[in-house]
């Protein structure tokens, strides 16, 4: 990189795009006063740059075949270990394809980032290595990972193992399948809306959205700051206890997790739930889309919860269903700043910004706009409007709205150690054909995140477990628990599936 002065045209027709009246002269004048700056970009380009670790020597991988890659879940294929010992040795991980790997290209599902081949590896990633694990590849995702279903990644539709015609679920699809596939029995995801919930949801397995702030995202593309969150997605709860134990924790580089609290979540397995009082949620099960077979199966798994000797009662939160109006008018603009006109990092955040992925993604976006999914170009027009129209202000206002939302849930969680209700309102949906028209596209999209996405405003632990099948279709509930209380679900989870109920399914 190299910075120029800008001559005095380029300082004209910046005026004229912001409505900026100015003469010759006074873009003359201004060029003049920009020197003294110009001269620290270019001093910038002279500094050596801080870059997070690298890790070891590894092999590049490669892309697998579609006899290897049956439900198109991988991106990329690979091999990497740096040691045998520790929590997760003997164990094959699975990372989202958002995630930086150093030296193993990362598309992030979009025609944007082709070709990109990180030089970092994520905070998240050096822990795994360093404990053990092994990483086993890419987890294909949805483009920019803007979809909870799983129709929008560039390198085609991921499917559903339990039914190939159906969605994954998204947008971290890929993880959950190469889980419910048998391929590993762990993998991350990253979660926004709901998208490590609801393809862990709709594909069987267990998924952890942690609260807010206890992953660190550092070397992770995001979306919106307030609202991302990774985690675990794995085939056992003791597997998702064990890749919690390893990723959570504070990270110097990213701000978010100064208040992170860590807890023994391996001790948390195998625990009784006598006398833990659960809350059964009733607006969740009350969708205009609820699906009366999952609420249901859902049901009945309280029930079995019961049955262990939890003490169970029906709560009221009127609040839940304004979760989702709040949680679109933070995310839409949140990630038009962003991710979009922040090509992918954003600014004025104080942590690592991967500087090759921010000009590769802008390169991007400068001649490959027109290849992005039709969600991705659906929030880049609506968060634009919005932020021009209405100078930021409604994203402002439900940034204000998401302390009450938080304090409608923590007013039951001090009566309740955790709060059930049912991941989805239905089970996954059918892929739609590739010609089908823009609504139904953006649609199955976005249309089953009513009691997701409320979790990733108030940042409260949320964990899907399966609990049944509908239809050949696995049913997911969700347990939400205290911030930073994520043992409780784990031991809730641990019970379950280990309760005769479960095992005789």
């Amino acid at each position: 990189m190299s910075v120029s002065m800008p001559t005095v045209s380029d300082l004209l027709e910046i005026a004229d795009y912001s409505g900026l009246a100015l003469t010759h002269e006074d873009a003359a004048s201004f060029r003049g006063l920009m020197a003294g700056s110009i001269a620290s970009y270019q001093r910038l380009d002279q500094l050596p740059e801080v870059k997070l670790a690298a890790g070891a020597p590894r092999d590049a991988g490669y892309r697998p075949t579609e006899a290897e890659n049956p439900y198109n879940g991988w991106y990329w294929k690979t091999d990497i270990r740096e040691t045998t010992k520790g929590l997760l040795a003997d164990k094959s991980i699975a990372i989202k394809d958002n995630i930086c790997v150093a030296g193993v290209p990362l598309m992030n599902g979009s025609a944007l980032l082709e070709g990109f081949i990180p030089d970092v590896d994520a905070t998240l990633v050096t822990r795994i290595l360093a404990a053990g694990g092994t990483i086993a590849g890419k987890a294909a995702c949805e483009d920019l990972c803007f979809s909870g279903a799983s129709h929008t990644n560039a390198t085609g539709p991921i499917r559903n193992p339990h039914k190939p015609t159906h969605s994954a679920g998204g947008s971290s699809g890929g993880s959950a399948v190469v889980v419910a596939a048998g391929d590993v029995t762990m993998a991350v995801g990253g979660d926004q809306g709901g998208s490590i919930r609801t393809p862990a949801s709709w594909c069987g397995v267990y998924g952890l959205k942690p609260t807010w702030g206890l992953v660190p995202t550092t070397g992770a593309m995001p979306i919106s700051y307030s609202m991302d969150h990774i985690g675990p997605m794995c085939a056992t709860v003791e597997d998702t206890a064990r890749l919690l134990s390893v990723i959570a924790g504070h990270d110097g580089w990213d701000s978010r997790t100064i208040g992170a609290f860590t807890q023994d979540y391996m001790k948390a397995l195998g625990g009784s739930i006598r006398g833990l009082k659960i809350a059964v949620l009733k607006e969740a099960f009350e969708h205009e889309e609820s699906d009366s077979g999952v609420n249901e199966v859902v049901r009945a798994a309280v029930y079995a919860l019961r049955g262990q000797g939890a003490e169970v009662a029906e709560v009221s939160i009127p609040q839940h269903l304004d979760g989702p109006h709040i949680w679109n008018g933070i995310i839409l603009e949140g990630a038009a700043e962003m991710m979009i006109r922040g090509n992918g990092f954003g600014s004025n955040i104080q942590g690592f910004y991967p500087t090759d992925f921010i000009s590769f993604m802008g390169n991007g976006f400068k001649n490959r706009i027109n290849e992005v999914s039709e969600t991705v170009k659906m929030v880049l027009l609506l968060g634009e409007y919005m932020h021009r129209s209405t100078h930021g202000t409604y994203h402002a206002k439900a940034q204000n709205l998401r302390g009450g939302l938080r304090a409608a849930y923590d007013a039951v969680l001090m009566d309740y150690d955790l709060i059930v209700m049912p991941t989805l309102p239905f089970t996954a949906t059918e892929i739609p054909p590739a010609d089908c028209s823009r609504e139904i596209y953006v649609t199955k999209a976005l249309n089953m995140q009513a009691n997701t996405c409320p979790f990733d405003v108030s940042g409260h632990p949320a964990l899907t477990l399966p609990v049944g099948m509908q239809d050949g279709l696995p049913v997911g509930m969700m347990l939400v628990g205290r911030h930073f209380d994520e043992a409780t679900l784990l031991r809730v989870a641990h019970v379950f599936e280990h309760s005769e109920d479960w095992t005789r399914r």
